[in-house]
């Protein structure tokens, strides 16, 4: 027999409640209940960050964290990272700009770990940025452009000289 719990929390800006079997998973609640279908299901072992969504600013894999854990927490998908008018944000135009998409469905889990590493508000070199990125699975290996608009994107919101 099924256990439900009301979960409430807010998911990209707007107050939310929802009633959740205590086995499901964010990423379940999200793309079932919210149709948040940047949430993509890959491996649902934790292992390849396709299923990246921020939580209270940190990133996490939501197919393995519980959807009744998300009680009073902050969530942001990619969804949430449009602005108002529906234009891109920085490191999405950074992604279309760097040619860091080919099939694009690894694509929001990077760009929601991105977000994490640029919201952070630290320089980080090119091996740091490989390894805080590397617990993404890109089949179509586009990790060199991905890395790109990363840098591309942070050295933008640093000032830095050179930033295009």
């Amino acid at each position: 027999m099924a256990q439900y719990k009301l979960v409430k929390c807010t998911i990209n800006g707007k107050a939310v409640e929802q009633m959740v079997d205590v086995r499901a998973s964010l990423t379940d609640m999200l793309r079932n209940d919210y149709r948040m279908t940047s949430v993509k299901k890959g491996c649902e072992v934790g292992e390849c960050g396709a299923c990246n969504v921020l939580i209270d600013g940190e990133c996490f894999n939501s197919c393995i964290y519980l959807a009744v854990w998300a009680e009073g927490k902050h969530i942001r998908t990619l969804e949430g990272l449009l602005k108002e008018n529906g234009e891109l944000s920085d490191i999405q135009q950074a992604f279309i700009d760097e040619t860091a998409v080919q099939c694009g469905f690894c694509t929001p889990g990077v760009i929601m770990s991105a977000v994490e590493i640029l919201e952070s508000g630290k320089d980080y070199t090119d091996d740091e940025l490989r390894k805080l990125l590397s617990g993404h699975l890109c089949r179509c290996t586009g990790y060199e452009n991905i890395l790109r608009a990363v840098r591309k994107t942070l050295d933008k919101r640093l000032g830095k000289e050179n930033a295009e």
